[in-house]
């Protein structure tokens, strides 16, 4: 599947605002948001042309040239130029060219930490009838969605599961847990089938933590933004921390590794037994073990245990949105409106294994005979957009250093869900 960089992509957005030069102030983005809105107008089916500056993220978007020939075709007299950017760069490199003017047409952006652009001044309103809002992952078309307004498609989509070792589980006689208090002891009994830790535990205690703590805040009932005010100092949000720490103070996890990118190797020589992750795994432990159908053999795949309110995951993966300021909106969204196509999204899938954010795609052979996605394919459809307000991704940092804290011992629960509730209210929530 897609590389193991998708997590890096976002980890220069921790923190970053658009600034004052982006910014508007509350009165004016509600009726730039309403003028949006009434300016959408549809799109028509005549071919698209002239020229049109695409920016996108190194990974994904690198097969786009190979994906969008049928587009080409039917659009002769349109010249696409590209600039894939290394994730690392992106967000920066375009909130840049924004604030100078200087920005593409269309830009990919990540649904997970997109909020801060989702603004009438920076994106034009997603036109009528361009798309079917219902055809996409529900969460996945309201992360774009401010104030009733959309201001991006979805593209591809991804969330986490449990991937797990299959042979030690048919081993110790067990299968995948369905809830919170069945998880500690299905790893124990995978470590009692010879596996070194039953977890491998994500210990970079950064913004990913935070998002996978979020998630299980969710899963206790919890919410993390109510009515524009930070909802984090929750008996919810403490048990959450609580839930990730027991994996390690029952020693199924292991607070020294394995870092992120050891997570397969260690995986496939039984070092850990299941990964909390997301689907692109699947496609590469083939070549972590160097042989061809090991995964087939060794692994399975389930949704996410379920808290006192279900299993509930994030939605995450790639998005398109066209600037307010291009000089070629109408074909501009031709091209987005494309990618959006079912037939597009397999293409894609075939090409680099993202897996498509239409749910109807789904149905396509190319990934319906996979069985290991079917448990990604069933958490999809349970899952929640991160807050849309442009300081949650310092906010989850800082949940992901609180969670460290705690797993180590150093800080309760309700102690760490305090100071992410303090710092997050100091922050606020960036809205003018």
């Amino acid at each position: 599947m897609s590389n193991p960089s998708r997590r890096g992509a976002l980890k220069l957005t921790a923190g970053l605002a658009l600034g004052g030069a982006l910014a508007l102030t509350g009165c004016g983005r509600d009726s730039a948001a309403s003028a949006a809105k009434s300016s959408a107008t549809p799109v028509d089916d005549t071919p698209a042309t002239g020229t049109l500056n695409v920016w996108a993220a190194q990974g994904d978007a690198d097969v786009l040239d190979k994906v969008l020939k049928p587009f080409k075709a039917a659009n002769p007299k349109l010249t696409v130029k590209f600039t894939l950017i290394p994730n690392a760069e992106y967000y920066t490199k375009l909130q840049s060219a924004i604030a100078a003017g200087k920005g593409p047409d269309v830009a990919q952006f990540f649904p997970e930490s997109q909020a801060q652009f989702l603004d009438p001044s920076i994106l034009r309103a997603v036109p009528d009838g361009l798309v079917d809002p219902k055809s996409f992952f529900t969460s996945l078309w309201d992360a774009g969605v401010v104030k009733d307004v959309a201001y991006t498609v979805p593209w591809y989509a991804y969330t986490y599961a449990l991937v797990y070792r299959s042979d030690l589980a048919k081993k110790a006689g067990v299968k995948a847990p369905t809830t919170w208090d069945g998880m500690v002891p299905f790893l124990k009994a995978l470590q009692g089938a010879g596996a070194g830790h039953g977890l491998g535990a994500d210990i970079g205690w950064d913004i990913f933590n935070g998002q996978d703590v979020a998630m299980y805040a969710w899963q206790a009932g919890g919410s993390l933004l109510n009515d524009g005010k930070w909802t984090l100092d929750t008996p919810q949000l403490a048990d959450a921390l609580k839930y990730n720490a027991s994996f390690f103070t029952s020693k199924v996890a292991d607070t020294g590794g394995p870092t992120f990118l050891d997570a397969q190797p260690y995986f496939v020589s039984g070092k850990t037994a299941m990964m909390i992750t997301g689907p692109w795994v699947v496609g590469q432990l083939d070549t972590a073990a160097k042989k061809d159908g090991w995964t087939a053999a060794h692994v399975a795949t389930a949704p996410l245990p379920a808290g006192s309110s279900g299993s509930v995951s994030f939605s995450a993966g790639g998005t398109w949105g066209v600037l307010a300021d291009s000089g070629n909106a109408e074909s501009a969204w031709k091209f987005v409106r494309h990618l959006a196509e079912p037939s597009t999204q397999v293409a894609q899938y075939k090409a680099y294994s993202s897996l498509p954010a239409v749910v109807d795609a789904w149905d396509d052979p190319a990934i319906k005979g996979q069985p290991l996605l079917d448990a990604f394919l069933t958490q999809l459809k349970n899952t929640r957009a991160f807050p849309q307000v442009s300081t949650w991704q310092q906010v989850a940092t800082r949940l992901g250093k609180e969670m460290e804290a705690v797993a180590k011992g150093t800080e309760s629960a309700a102690k760490a869900a305090a100071n992410v509730q303090a710092y997050a209210e100091s922050l606020g929530t960036g809205a003018k």
